[in-house]
């Protein structure tokens, strides 16, 4: 029986013992009575019936009162500490019962709340012990996350039914790249644990490597399979799969229980040595015509040396209007092939300033030659082959040494927009350019030492340039290296540098075990994938014109909140920010024009949710606002939807409040800011998470089960 109940109850029973005796008692003397005395009676009772009622009344109201205190006091706060002892049980220790109430209630609190303590100190040291013997385990998985993500190649690991349970940044970025649909808008193509390869991938071809791999698993031989597939967007995709074998099956053979796939993006590749095919055809199909046209012009000349002069002239412009045309076809495949040539040169992203250092180091070790520096941007990135810059900087200045004997060197390194100026700068006699043009293209050298390459060819191959310049006030001279300026490779975003600490979230291999179902009511709670989302809006009124502004969510796979898969979007809402919500949510007007209207986002949003169930907090409000986008965009979410408001309610329908502050609070969660769409988004989904196990300890194990639960509520009732 509920607590409620239980109150009317004892209502009732108190106006029984107050009046029930006095009514028998009544009877009993009425029967006795003669016809005379209940005459007399009745009008005596009559006299003073206002007050005996009123005097009734009066008690019975005080009793009722002493009864409601005394119920507050001992029933509600006793299951309130209840609510409280399994909250300490479950979602957060460190919570503690607070003392108030009679002393008697007092007194069982504090008794709790040693008992708490006892049992924490335990705790610290059961975990202690399991930390100690998991550590070499997490050490390992983190070796592996740390190698996986630093791989150049992109890699990705299924199980069986083709779910994702581990990919790296390569994969990321090269899949984010590829993405050509609405999602890209909100971040990239999606990739992301428990989701399905084949939306990636084409299915087919991926059962037939699977199938491949077996056969050859069965007869002996390696295990390897390589296909080639294209994505929706058109792109080619190179792949290659090799198996994970499980433990060892009935028949000793090791059982394939999911595959590795080396997945890299060759398009680019493909078309570049197409146009070299291309470009090799015209070159020797439209030179035979030429050389036999030029063979037999010189033929004629060596022939007929006493040849007429018109007609010697004709036959010399035939050999140069064929040489012209020949000259002019390699020119242009030269260059429209310079570009594919410099990317084959090894280059990498690397501080000027360490290229500086460097030749500085090289110089005054090889050539005992003092140096100094001046002007030098510390900041400036610029892509290069550090070793052969470095050769040709200290050749250069080899050749300075035996050439005009100056008394130091000094590095300069500037910028100017996407380029980078790297000037070896002395002071000396001016330079030829034919002494330039010398150096320029002759092999490079520094005492015993040589290479192949020219300063030309070094120049080239980083796609720069190379001049010499005097300063004539100065009465110096330098060489300028024009080098391609970089940014480095940081492969994140703002707010995942504030996240990404730890080892990486991108890898999970318990999906090892994940079956492919569709979302089913009676599927317990921790086996289900989830979408935690908030939005953020222009006011309250979504039925009277208030707008989305923001969406945030994040991913729940296998009981973990996914924070580097997440959806992140601010939206153009079209109409003026009520004023009055800008401090609100932060979102200010020259934050959301020139952005994405919901036409856009919505579709990306639902693909990103797509076969998960919805969680929000007071989440009628969230999906009032994108069920009136229903008939605008033609989105509709039709998954089912779990509320974190009603399901606090459930778990702890005596506390007063469930607003996400105050349960957050109250299971122990801290969080940074508020009121930004992902970060609230975030927050639900760690309360999400604290729930669950409470949700288990009340027999609500299924979605199902939840559902109902929350219906039942009192705050299930509100609408927008």
């Amino acid at each position: 029986m509920k607590a409620k109940h239980r109150l009317i109850v004892a209502v009732i029973v108190l106006g029984l013992l107050m009046t029930g005796p006095f009514v028998v008692t009544s009877l009993l003397v009425w029967l006795d009575m003669k016809e005379a005395e209940r005459t007399m009676l009745t009008e005596l009772l009559l006299s003073r019936l206002p007050v005996g009622t009123m005097m009734t009344l009066f008690g019975f109201v005080l009793g009722v009162g002493v009864l409601h205190k005394l119920f507050k006091q001992y029933v509600e706060g006793l299951l309130r500490m209840a609510e409280t002892l399994r909250l300490m049980l479950g979602a957060n220790r460190n919570f503690r019962v607070t003392i108030e109430g009679p002393p008697e209630v007092q007194q069982l609190a504090q008794a709790a709340n040693d008992l708490a303590e006892q049992r924490d100190v335990l705790m610290d040291d059961v975990d202690a012990q399991i930390a100690t013997a998991k550590a070499s385990v997490e050490e390992e998985k983190n070796r592996l996350a740390a190698l996986m993500s630093e791989l150049a190649q992109a890699v990705v690991v299924c199980n069986l039914d083709g779910r994702i349970l581990l990919y790296n940044n390569r994969a990321r970025l090269q899949f984010k790249a590829l993405s050509q649909g609405p999602t890209s808008v909100a971040g990239g193509a999606l990739i992301g644990l428990g989701r399905s390869i084949f939306s990636i991938l084409e299915k087919s071809q991926v059962d037939h490597a699977e199938e491949v791999i077996r056969q050859r698993l069965s007869s002996g031989k390696t295990p390897i399979s390589n296909f080639i597939t294209t994505t929706r967007g058109g792109q080619l995709l190179r792949a290659q799969m090799v198996p994970v074998l499980a433990a060892s099956g009935e028949e000793g053979e090791a059982a394939m229980s999911g595959y590795v796939l080396t997945v890299e993006n060759i398009t680019r590749s493909i078309e570049e040595e197409e146009r070299r095919d291309q470009a090799l055809h015209s070159l020797t199909q439209g030179s035979r015509s030429s050389i036999a046209n030029i063979r037999a012009a010189v033929a004629n000349l060596l022939d007929y040396p006493d040849m007429e002069p018109e007609l010697r002239e004709r036959f010399l412009r035939v050999i140069d209007d064929e040489v012209a045309k020949r000259s002019q076809v390699i020119d242009q495949t030269m260059s429209q092939f310079s570009d594919a040539i410099k990317t084959r040169w090894p280059l990498e992203d690397i501080l000027g300033i360490d290229i500086v250092a460097a030749a500085q180091r090289r110089i005054d070790d090889k050539l005992k030659l003092p140096t100094k520096t001046e002007e030098i941007d510390d900041a400036l990135w610029i892509k290069a082959d550090s070793f052969s810059l470095v050769f040709a900087l200290v050749s250069l200045a080899s050749k300075l040494q035996d050439h005009y004997e100056p008394r130091e060197l000094r590095f300069r390194l500037t910028s100017a927009g996407k380029l980078a100026y790297l000037d070896l700068i002395w002071a000396g006699p001016a330079m030829s350019s034919e002494t330039f043009y010398t150096w320029e293209m002759e092999s490079m050298q520094i005492g015993s030492e040589s290479s192949p390459l020219s300063l030309r060819d070094v120049i080239d191959r980083h796609g720069g340039e190379i001049w010499y310049e005097r300063e004539k006030a100065a009465h110096r001279a330098f060489f300028r290296f024009v080098l391609p300026v970089a940014v480095p490779e940081i492969e994140s975003e703002p707010d995942e540098r504030s996240r990404g600490k730890g080892r990486p979230e991108y890898y999970d291999f318990d999906l090892f075990k994940f079956e492919d179902k569709t979302i089913d009511l009676d599927r317990k709670l921790s086996d289900l994938t989830y979408t935690v989302f908030d939005t953020e809006t222009t006011g309250l009124e979504p039925s009277n014109g208030d707008e989305i502004i923001q969406i945030g969510a994040a991913r729940i796979v296998n009981n973990r909140l996914l924070r580097q898969e997440t959806f992140n979007q601010i939206v153009d809402p079209e109409c003026p920010l009520k004023p009055e919500s800008i401090p609100i949510h932060g979102i200010t007007e020259d934050m959301v024009r020139g952005k994405p209207n919901i036409d856009v986002i919505l579709p990306a949003f639902h693909e990103f949710c797509e076969d998960t169930v919805l969680i929000a907090h007071n989440a009628a409000f969230d999906m009032r606002f994108l069920q009136l986008k229903e008939e605008r965009t033609g989105i509709r979410f039709t998954q089912p939807v779990l509320d974190t408001l009603l399901l606090s309610a459930v778990v702890h329908p005596n506390q007063e409040s469930h607003k996400l502050d105050v349960i957050l609070e109250r299971l122990g969660i801290t969080i940074g800011t508020r009121h930004n769409a992902l970060e609230d988004a975030l927050a639900t989904g760690e309360v999400f998470l604290k729930l669950v196990k409470l949700l288990e300890d009340k027999g609500i194990v299924t979605v199902r089960q939840a559902l109902e639960a929350a219906e039942k509520t009192y705050f299930a009732r509100v609408k927008y």
